[in-house]
């Protein structure tokens, strides 16, 4: 069975992340990670809280015996991205990046912030180097979203186009 981590770091836009954890088909083994400040702007955002720690390094996904197979952070945090960049695994987000990044596995971040700093654009140009795939909720036009869901259902069906996971959440070019 597949196995797929979602995490949210500390970003606007938790919602995503969350959306994107809910629509994964049942068939794939799935684990969801929220760092502190992702929990504090969910419940800003959404009114919603979460069980699950961050500081659990020890958790099943921070081993690469474990066989994660994807790994989504969405929206990802400058703070976890520099993280990552720099090789900093003190969190279980982190650490489990680390461990996608050394077994060659695919990660996918999406940093939600905008514009992006000098700084930030040097920390995910260093990943892209690494294979680590930056995937911004950006939208596409032309697959006629009409609602904030169907913009929400494309962004997470891109992404989930980008972890193998086939989905028919929008309208694909023709």
């Amino acid at each position: 069975m597949k196995k797929i981590v979602i995490a949210t770091s500390g970003a606007s836009g938790v919602n995503l992340g969350i959306k994107a954890f809910e629509l994964i088909p049942e068939n794939i083994e799935k684990h969801f990670i929220s760092s502190t400040n992702a929990q504090v702007v969910a419940q800003k955002e959404m009114h919603k809280s979460f069980i699950h720690s961050n500081s659990n390094i020890a958790a099943s996904i921070a081993s690469g015996s474990f066989g994660v197979d994807a790994m989504l952070i969405a929206p990802c945090s400058m703070n976890t991205v520099a993280k990552i960049a720099c090789g900093i695994s003190d969190n279980l987000i982190t650490r489990a990046a680390a461990v996608m990044i050394k077994e060659q596995k695919k990660l996918v971040i999406a940093p939600r912030e905008m514009p992006f700093s000098a700084i930030a654009l040097e920390n995910m140009h260093k990943l892209a180097t690494l294979g680590v795939i930056i995937a911004p909720p950006v939208m596409g036009y032309y697959s006629e979203q009409q609602t904030l869901n169907d913009m929400e259902e494309f962004m997470v069906g891109k992404w989930f186009d980008l972890l193998g996971i086939e989905n028919n959440l929008y309208k694909r070019w023709e």
